[in-house]
């Protein structure tokens, strides 16, 4: 079982009840096994200290970690690009041509995986008769694809990207999602070229996420061990699977996924990769590698 990610990022942070008074007293969100850094100011704070920390290790010859990482490992809907949000907007504006209301609590067991609830059988069950799916779902995909037109790569996403190639770093992207989506979408962005590999579940429900198959597929392609990768995730069910492989996970949530409980299943959660530079983020993960890896249950 992986050790908490409170005991990782506040060791990883050299964080004490006692600061040193040049900084402000970092302020953290614990969850049960999970922190997440509270705002931008408070997450430079944090910075700031374990930059201090690092250059006092490196002063007196400490190391800051054991384990050097070898691979990024990315989901794809949600955290490079937020496909969760126009998704989520065109089953609502489906269910409101019904007059019905799409259940958040209900669409959140959907996200990051292919299994969890069926949309379309709880819609005509509570209209009483079935629909026409085929015509109403292109309907219903034109309206998604009209919003997503509009997105971008998420904040921080670019930074990671080219930090990864800089660094000799092998990247990867491991989706519930079928090829075909993301192809179309990385041509669009003008991202398709620099991927090592491109893991995705294809309709598969038994390879999907939150099961750790794809993680595991991905780490074979890549040639590195769990202990060597960084997986991102913006779902609970894409970190159960990582953690699940052995991987230690950084959370981003998005819109949708911000209420999913995602510290719970990821071992450290940022509001946005923005808001922690790659070189910071290598650094909290290779020490807290250190003080205790996540064990591959594969």
């Amino acid at each position: 079982m992986p050790p908490a990610a409170t005991t990782i990022a506040v060791a990883a942070l050299g964080y004490s009840p006692s600061p040193r008074p040049t900084f402000d007293a970092p302020t953290l969100i614990r969850a049960e096994d999970g922190v997440r850094l509270k705002s931008r100011r408070r997450c430079s704070t944090l910075l700031r200290t374990a930059a201090w920390r690092r250059r006092r290790l490196v002063r007196t010859g400490s190391k800051l970690g054991a384990v050097k990482i070898r691979a990024l490992l990315f989901d794809f809907d949600g955290l490079i690009l937020d496909t969760e949000s126009p998704a989520r907007a065109g089953w609502e504006w489906l269910y409101g041509q019904h007059g019905q209301e799409l259940p958040s609590e209900k669409w959140a067991l959907t996200v990051g995986t292919l299994e969890g609830w069926d949309p379309w059988g709880y819609l005509e069950q509570q209209v009483g008769r079935p629909l026409d799916r085929a015509e109403l779902d292109q309907r219903r995909y034109a309206h998604e694809l009209t919003l997503l037109e509009a997105e971008r790569l998420r904040p921080g996403i670019a930074s990671y990207l080219a930090a990864a190639e800089g660094l000799g770093m092998r990247r990867a992207i491991v989706s519930s999602g079928p090829r075909a989506w993301i192809d179309m979408h990385l041509d669009r962005l003008e991202q398709a070229i620099g991927w090592d590999a491109i893991v995705t579940a294809d309709h598969d429900a038994t390879r999907a996420k939150p099961r750790p198959t794809l993680y595991r597929e991905a780490l074979d392609a890549l040639q590195v061990d769990a202990s060597e990768a960084v997986a991102f995730e913006d779902s609970p069910n894409g970190a159960t699977a990582a953690r699940a492989a052995g991987i230690y996970v950084v959370g981003v949530p998005n819109q949708i996924t911000r209420e999913l409980g995602l510290e719970k299943t990821a071992d450290l959660v940022v509001d946005s990769l923005a808001e922690l530079p790659p070189a910071d983020l290598f650094a909290l993960v290779e020490r807290g590698r250190a003080d205790g890896a996540p064990s591959d249950d594969r």
